[in-house]
């Protein structure tokens, strides 16, 4: 029989999480935070397995459960814990995501379609629910891949505050399913919910700026390299 603190869940961001004892972890599965497809690592058993594997666990996921790649259909159909796969919005409480879902448009992208194209206009934000997608840059006939994003990320935040041109094409990898914020939505979250808008902006701000250290290491690296000829 388990003891407490024996599971660990791997995240939406890719980072171990825990320990937990199994009263949590139900929480968590009612929360929509823990799925059917979530890996959890139990310590009597010592390895990781699907959530809907676990005959401690399988009782609590909804009947039919389906992998986090099964395509949504109406946008009614999208319950606050599906947000919560978004990492920016994690942090939010279920009435809160339920408010935020009256800003948000669904889009189902179809492999290959491209989602936004270098140099139209922006006029809104992206959040990846299903599905893989990719940014990229054309020259000439090489493409030139800037960034890949899947379940949990976003993209296209930077339109919300200047509505500038697309710097670059995101197109689809795989059949994907995004939730679009225009920037008139996202004009009418701040005007009509600032106490919604105001930790939304916060968790976005510390993304993009977690984005630009990065970059700013990847650029010194750079510059280390070429200083030293390699």
């Amino acid at each position: 029989m388990e003891s407490a603190n024996d599971f660990f869940i791997w995240g939406i961001d890719d980072s171990p999480y825990g320990p937990v004892d199994l009263p949590v972890l139900i929480g968590w599965i009612k929360d929509e935070r823990v799925l059917a497809d979530t890996w959890v690592f139990s310590r009597p058993t010592g390895n990781w397995r699907r959530a809907a594997e676990i005959p401690e666990l399988r009782a609590h996921l909804l009947p039919g459960a389906a992998p986090a790649d099964n395509s949504l259909t109406l946008h009614s159909e999208i319950k606050p814990g599906a947000l919560r796969r978004i990492k920016i919005l994690s942090e939010l409480n279920d009435a809160q995501l339920d408010r935020l879902m009256e800003f948000l448009e669904i889009h189902r992208i179809p492999q290959w379609l491209a989602v936004v194209k270098q140099g139209d206009e922006g006029n809104g934000m992206y959040f990846v629910l299903q599905g893989e997608l990719r940014a990229r840059i054309m020259v000439g006939n090489k493409e030139t891949i800037l960034a890949t994003y899947g379940a949990g990320d976003f993209f296209g935040d930077m339109s919300l505050f200047d509505r500038g041109p697309r710097s670059a094409d995101v197109i689809a990898n795989a059949d994907s399913v995004v939730l679009k914020m225009t920037d008139v939505a996202f004009d009418r979250l701040t005007r009509e919910a600032p106490a919604l808008a105001t930790p939304f902006l916060q968790a976005t701000t510390r993304t993009l700026a977690a984005r630009i250290r990065a970059d700013n290491k990847r650029l010194v690296r750079i510059a280390q390299l070429s200083a030293n000829g390699g």
